[in-house]
């Protein structure tokens, strides 16, 4: 028994000695934040996929170092995001205070009323006290059919102000706002929103967007990081693939996959890429990317790509007040 413990023991060891962590970067409200998490969310996800998976992955995501894990109330995976994070916690992996999670207000809970009952409910899915961020999904409200509800998100960001000081989210924040919602936003509150959370990628490169948020101290966190570079079964969407010529030069000369250099232009940008994997491999591999960094220009090659082309479509919401076009 002595033996099979030393066993676990040194196994363990190793494993912390191998595991990669992000570095943080500080917020504007003082806390910091990992420059690299997890995504959950399970868009892409066959419906033959258990979900199930989404446990696994934030246990293998912990175990290789990530201490940052994004998920949503909309993604319907907060229980398994929880008990991936009480099974990592409960074999000494990590502690609560060393990890930071995000979760998300759906649209159908924009009254400054339901905010708070909301994050509530997700707390109690994830089986935590508090959450560390706190995001406005969309500035869109709809209600519970979906249809177009006309509750200003001024309204909402209320209620978000209202979690905060409550304890229960420790920094609040926004997903999916423009650059003119950002600005009414930062105008008419008295506690700035601390990240815009919003698709970029080698198709979606947003500078402008970016360069605003960022004027404003506000951070960018970077979801579908990948773009079209992963098969999305999208015909006629725009390039890079993973044999574009100007990746696999940049993959060669830092003996790193396409994936990894795209995650790395991210965050030589200043933004945080949120990688979503349920691959063991590929979850340890997206995080091991802090020994190179790419130059002013590779970046600049990169940004060539853009053509302003979304990976996820929201043009349903088109005609729904505050959509974000």
């Amino acid at each position: 028994m002595d033996s099979l413990l030393r066993i676990i023991t040194l196994t363990c060891l190793l494993n912390a000695a191998m595991a990669v962590q992000a570095p943080c970067i500080q917020l504007n409200d003082g806390n910091t934040i990992p420059i690299v998490a997890l995504g959950t969310g399970r868009g892409t996800a066959k419906e033959s996929d258990s979900i199930d998976e989404v446990r696994q992955a934030v246990y293998w995501a912990i175990e290789a170092g990530y201490r940052h894990i994004d998920t949503a109330a909309v993604y319907q995976d907060e229980e398994q995001v929880g008990q991936g994070i009480a099974e990592a916690i409960a074999n000494g992996l990590v502690t609560r205070e060393e990890l930071f999670v995000t979760t998300k207000l759906w649209n159908d809970k924009h009254a400054r009323d339901q905010v708070v009952p909301a994050l509530q409910e997700s707390l109690k899915k994830l089986g935590l006290d508090y959450i560390d961020l706190y995001l406005i999904h969309f500035p869109i409200a709809t209600k519970p059919d979906d249809s177009p509800d006309n509750i200003d998100y001024l309204e909402t960001w209320q209620g978000m102000q209202d979690a905060r000081q409550l304890g229960l989210a420790r920094s609040i924040g926004v997903s999916n706002f423009n650059a003119t919602q950002i600005t009414r936003l930062v105008s008419n509150s008295y506690i700035r929103p601390v990240i815009n959370q919003i698709e970029v990628n080698p198709t979606n490169t947003q500078e402008p967007l970016v360069a605003h948020c960022q004027s404003l101290g506000i951070a960018v966190m970077a979801y579908s990081p990948f773009g079209f570079v992963v098969s999305r079964g999208q015909t006629g969407a725009p390039p890079p693939r993973s044999d574009d010529p100007t990746l696999t030069a940049l993959a060669n000369k830092y003996r790193k996959s396409v994936g990894q250099i795209l995650l790395r232009y991210l965050i030589d940008r200043g933004l945080i890429p949120i990688p979503k994997s349920t691959n063991k491999q590929r979850i340890a591999q997206n995080i091991d990317l802090f020994d190179f960094q790419l130059t002013f220009e590779e970046v600049a090659a990169i940004n060539q790509f853009n053509k302003n082309h979304r990976v996820i479509d929201i043009s349903d919401w088109k005609d729904y007040p505050n959509y974000p076009n």
